[in-house]
């Protein structure tokens, strides 16, 4: 009889044993987060002050939910990054299933945003409530986008509770994740988000 086990309760260890996942320890597996990155308007670094401005004036009355992250943090960024246009497409709450053949198990969840290229998958962003440690989801993303039918293609996530954002990416198997990005640093490190964010879009039309 096969067993089901949610993707919020799957540990990095499993994931490991079941698929070959490896942690890549090579720059140039996921430069992504670092290379080529555009510098941002004026208006697009006004936009993220007030944001950042936004959030902070909200954590004085902590925590803030998973929901209220997504619609003072997050959906400014993915307008401002382009994703609500074509040729994206967003998804919210896609179901998902990924079988361990070894353990007759699937492991099922649901990813909370799904940007999306006709139907390659191009970012899959898991939001936590502000008072949850961005990498205790690292596991649970991960599931999330060894999800993706297109093997071949790399996928990027995006783990966020509204204060920090940590990327990641999988390519065969393979996964490496980016420098945690803080809202607590001196500077406004949502523009740097919002540039990698960017170049995420850029080379998903390129291709």
């Amino acid at each position: 009889m096969v067993q089901s086990v949610a993707a919020k309760d799957v540990t990095l260890r499993k994931l490991k044993q079941n698929f070959g996942l490896q942690m890549s320890q090579d720059s140039s597996f996921f430069p992504e987060w670092l290379d080529r990155l555009e510098p941002l308007s004026e208006e697009e670094r006004h936009l993220l002050d007030r944001v950042q401005a936004n959030f902070l004036e909200l954590m004085e009355d902590p925590p803030m939910l998973e929901n209220t992250v997504k619609m003072v943090v997050l959906a400014p960024l993915l307008d401002l990054a382009g994703f609500y246009h074509k040729p994206f497409r967003i998804e919210t709450e896609t179901s998902v299933d990924l079988e361990m053949q070894d353990e007759g198990t699937i492991i099922r969840g649901r990813i909370d945003v799904l940007v999306l290229k006709n139907r390659l998958w191009l970012l899959a962003i898991e939001s936590k409530r502000s008072d949850f440690a961005v990498t205790r989801a690292i596991p649970q993303a991960l599931v999330y986008m060894l999800s993706n039918p297109e093997t071949m293609q790399p996928t990027f996530g995006m783990i966020t509770n509204g204060n920090e954002f940590l990327f990641l990416k999988v390519s065969q198997y393979r996964y490496a994740h980016s420098r945690l990005f803080s809202l607590l640093n001196p500077e406004c490190e949502l523009h740097g988000v919002l540039q990698v964010l960017k170049l995420l879009g850029a080379e998903a039309i390129a291709r």
